[in-house]
């Protein structure tokens, strides 16, 4: 297993040093870009398949995750396999429902909830994050037990 080059289009580097790939799925994959090893899709119908391994959660368009704990569980999975493995993570447009999932690794990745959106606007896309109840999502998400 390799990790991201530092070219690769969409590549974010968390607080602590692991890298993942934020895209939107409209645009295909980027050209000359590595494919990923993992991917998590975040639209509200199944993602097809893909020829790498991968997850889906059920997340509408401009709303929140349909099952917030398992939204949870499937970026806390992604944010671990990404100390070792090419993770991407992506939905139809790559902005709001991606954001909101970089934002909320990098709250894992030691970012306080209040500062979370703001990181992940620095960081990945200046318009990530596009709901006010997406940014209450992130900064007022408990990921303790």
């Amino acid at each position: 297993m390799s990790l991201w080059n530092d070219s690769t289009t969409g590549l974010v580097t968390l607080p602590d040093g692991r890298r993942i790939r934020g895209r939107g799925l409209r645009e295909g994959l980027p050209a000359n870009d590595e494919l990923p090893e993992f991917g998590l899709y975040l639209t509200a119908r199944r993602h097809q398949e893909e020829m790498w391994e991968s997850s889906w959660i059920s997340w509408p368009d401009f709303r929140l995750p349909r099952s917030p704990g398992a939204a949870i569980a499937a970026l806390t999975d992604a944010y671990e396999r990404s100390a070792s493995s090419r993770v991407e993570i992506a939905c139809d447009g790559g902005t709001g429902r991606t954001g909101v999932a970089i934002a909320l690794l990098a709250r894992l990745a030691g970012v306080s909830g209040e500062d979370a959106v703001r990181w992940a606007r620095a960081n990945y896309r200046q318009r990530a994050i596009e709901t006010p109840w997406q940014r209450r999502f992130v900064a007022r998400f408990d990921f303790e037990p």
